[in-house]
């Protein structure tokens, strides 16, 4: 249906899923992108200005989000947040859709989806399994997680591309033949790419990592998903997302001396911890936004996925204006100022929460270790380290990643290594310098600040994740050894930078990284404390300065991007079934329609669960296309409540304590269904839906804990695993670790919203009821009865 309204045309797609699929199937592309394609000729018909340099027939759809949110308006009849306009803005359905904040289930239509080559892997294989013949939305492939870091970035680089030639040449005909941009090795990590490029006020954007929403620093919408999300946006489908809470954070004053845009995010982790942001997203507003550049903004909103907030967001100002501008993308820009009432908050908006920072009185943080929320200013720092007995001796520094490698923060890093320099000091620890992009790196050489590093013996690595996601061949120290490294990066969970569980990392921002790599000690408080020259003489560092913006424009340095052809339909992909880093995917078993009777308890984890501990990364990232080889990593950094160890589980088959992997593959081979038991936040961090297919092509069938991780959870859903929470929290203590089989009753009447009935049997033959709550929806429920959201889209496809 379609109704026309200040010159543009709004498009709704009523039918169901079915006849959508029937349409895609008997069209092809042309019928699938119907509403797609009217969605962009509404913009046509305004002012017709490119999504990017890259998607010259693809427009901003500010015309089209004004439409719909006037129907919304119009519904609601409330001023809106700057979250809802731009994700109300999005909806397939604006005039029916229900809109309960926390509650409702949103279907959106969002503009682009970015995937890195990690997790590319495993969506690229899916889509290919849906049979579609080419992306439905601009898309884009980054090779930035496979990259090693040892010697350096040319080294490192070569050495990647020849390891990983299998799957890069995967992605890049993959990329070609369904119209997927592919960003070669080299080019930079996916988030700064996406702002160099992508991003744009307004958008709505998902990415298969956790960090995506680094694009609210330009004023999108930028949410981290699972693979699976992925492909629904791109066969088409309508992308689903519970109605977010917002929760704003109100800046107020200015920051300064040693006080960053990190050190805003590091003391809201603080104030609301690694879970106090889920389900919501986090709106940041007041008169201190204007003082931050959009290169800091961006460095907030990345790390608020540590605080598990769907995504953080600010409202286009004239700083966003002038990155726009100086990457090239003047015409949004002027666009944006001229729909800027789209871009910003209505007066008197509400928000479930608010938190009030003054900027003026901010000082430095350093956050960790083991955690990203236990937050220390700076001044308290050196006693915290004294009474925790950490190690003070700091053995390495680490600037820069996705989350602060910007110009901006370069600059600032420069300036206090330059401070050492000229009083001929060298860093005391060793020192790395991670460029966000090619972009960066080529800029940062051309203006010095690299050779400043350089000089001042820093090692500058490839344009890569690197040790931000445990790709570090580090050499100092040995595993177990215990050791203290502080970094500029986002997350610093137990062994995630170098597989050392004793290594205890520390988050901070880059200047202050510099200033604890030249002193070589955690226990330094730049702001207070002296260092002592080459010349024997004792001397202060001054505060960090530094450009936002680098006054001769950016050097774009080396091409990287592959655009796709226009028709890729001769392309060849092919997988070697010998290989063991590919495999295609086979279709999970459908549900029987019986309940899940004496299911074995696999593991009743204790304590913190991270998506790293359920599927770690590191040298596991190599197996992120093949399914069997990766699920030899599952669970086996949790920690197992019955003998607090990790990797070891009593095998009810044989009585033996055994890898956890390996016990679940005896128990799929005996046909013994399984569980998860655990605690609070489960699956926390990455957006890795891994660690949802590997417990589902191991025989898992339900995982049950105290509160889930938002991005976790859905991954669970969209693989046919039931994620179940305790109605009580307390019933978790119920459950003993060994011997308790759980059975779930009544799943032939799974409804939303009505708790699932589990009987714990015990060993001794007494059973336990307890009740589980579940967030599933009716169609949720569909994609449990098919085996996974994958199968329920090929039946409706077959259909």
């Amino acid at each position: 249906q379609t109704q026309t309204h200040k010159h543009a045309i709004v498009f709704s797609f009523r039918k169901g899923p079915k006849e959508m699929f029937a349409a895609v199937k008997q069209q092809g592309v042309r019928t699938a992108v119907l509403a797609r394609s009217l969605h962009r000729a509404s913009s046509a018909l305004g002012s017709q200005v490119p999504m990017s340099r890259f998607d010259k027939d693809k427009y901003v759809p500010y015309d089209t989000m004004r439409s719909k949110l006037n129907v919304i308006k119009e519904r609601l009849d409330r001023p809106l947040t700057l979250s809802e306009k731009i994700v109300y803005s999005h909806l397939d359905d604006p005039a029916s859709q229900e809109i309960k904040r926390g509650e409702s289930y949103l279907r959106l239509r969002p503009d682009r989806v970015a995937m890195q080559d990690a997790t590319a892997q495993m969506a690229m294989l899916q889509f290919i399994s849906s049979g579609l013949p080419k992306v439905q939305v601009p898309s884009t492939i980054h090779c930035d997680h496979l990259i090693e870091a040892k010697d350096g970035s040319q080294k490192d680089l070569s050495t990647a591309k020849q390891t990983n030639e299998e799957v890069y040449n995967f992605l890049s005909t993959a990329g070609a033949k369904y119209g997927v941009g592919f960003w070669k090795p080299g080019s930079g990590i996916i988030h700064q790419i996406i702002l160099e490029n992508y991003a744009f006020p307004g958008v709505l954007l998902i990415g298969t990592d956790s960090h995506t929403p680094n694009g609210g620093g330009l004023g999108g919408v930028c949410v981290g998903v699972g693979g699976a999300d992925a492909v629904d946006v791109m066969a088409g489908v309508p992308w689903e997302l519970k109605c977010p809470k917002v929760i704003g954070v109100k800046l107020t004053g200015k920051l300064t001396g040693w006080a960053s845009p990190k050190d805003i995010i590091l003391r809201v982790a603080g104030i609301l911890t690694v879970k106090g942001g889920t389900g919501a997203i986090v709106e940041y507003f007041g008169p201190g936004v204007d003082s931050l550049s959009c290169t800091g903004m961006g460095t907030i909103c990345n790390m608020g996925a540590e605080i598990g907030a769907t995504t953080s967001i600010f409202p286009f100002n004239d700083r966003m204006a002038a990155y726009l501008k100086a990457t090239e993308r003047g015409a949004i820009a002027d666009l944006a100022n001229q729909n800027k009432d789209l871009l910003t908050a209505d007066e008197n908006s509400h928000y479930d929460q608010v938190i009030e920072i003054d900027l003026s009185q901010l000082e430095p943080h350093i956050n960790g270790p083991f955690t990203p929320d236990l937050a220390h200013p700076l001044s308290k720092f050196k006693e915290a380290v004294q009474k925790n007995n950490w190690p003070s001796k700091l053995s390495v520094g680490l600037i820069g990643s996705c989350t602060n490698s910007s110009y901006e923060d370069m600059e600032r890093a420069a300036s206090v290594a330059q401070q050492a320099l000229d009083h001929g000091l060298k860093t005391s620890s060793l020192f790395t310098i991670t460029p966000g992009s090619e972009q960066i790196r080529a800029t940062i050489t051309r203006d010095g600040q690299a050779k400043v590093f350089e000089q001042l013996g820093g090692l500058v690595l490839a344009n890569a994740c690197g040790p931000c996601i445990g790709q570090w061949n580090r050499q100092d120290t040995s595993k177990g050894e215990k050791n203290s490294i502080i970094t500029s990066y986002n997350r610093n969970f137990t062994g995630r930078n170098d597989g050392n569980p004793q290594t205890h990392a520390f988050v901070a921002s880059p200047e202050i990284v510099t200033a604890m790599a030249i002193a070589g000690r955690l226990d330094f408080n730049p702001v207070t404390d002296e260092l002592k020259g080459a010349d024997g003489k004792s001397f202060k560092l001054q505060s960090p300065h530094g450009k936002e913006l680098p006054p001769r424009g950016f050097d774009p340095g080396e091409n990287t991007y592959q655009a796709p052809p226009a028709d890729g339909s001769t392309v060849t992909v092919n997988v070697d079934p010998k290989s063991d880093r590919l495999q295609l995917l086979e279709p999970f078993p459908k549900w029987d329609g019986h309940d899940l009777n004496d299911m074995e308890v696999l593991i009743k984890v204790k304590g913190k669960c991270t998506t790293d501990h359920i599927s770690m990364a590191g040298p596991w990232l190599k197996y992120r296309g093949h399914l069997d080889n990766i699920s030899n990593n599952m669970l086996i950094g949790a920690v197992n409540s019955a003998n607090e160890k990790a990797n070891s589980v009593k095998n009810a088959l044989n009585g033996k304590y055994e890898p956890v992997p390996d016990v679940a593959r005896q128990y799929k081979a005996k046909s013994m269904p399984w569980c998860v038991v655990g605690d609070e936040n489960y699956g926390e961090g990455s957006s890795r839906e891994h660690a949802a297919l590997e417990p589902r092509f191991l025989g898992g069938r339900a995982v049950i804990v105290k509160s889930f991780a938002r991005i976790h959870e859905t991954n669970l859903k969209k693989q046919g695993v039931l994620p179940l929470t305790f109605a009580k929290p307390e019933d978790y203590n119920k459950i003993a670790p060994e011997g308790d089989h759980i059975s779930l009753i009544g799943l032939d009447k799974l409804t939303p919203g009505k708790p699932v009935k589990a009987i714990i049997k015990k060993a001794s033959g007494e059973k336990l009821t307890i009740n589980l709550n579940h967030t599933l929806n009716e169609g949720q429920i569909e994609w449990f009865k098919a085996g996974s959201a994958l199968n329920r889209m090929k039946e409706l496809f077959e259909q």
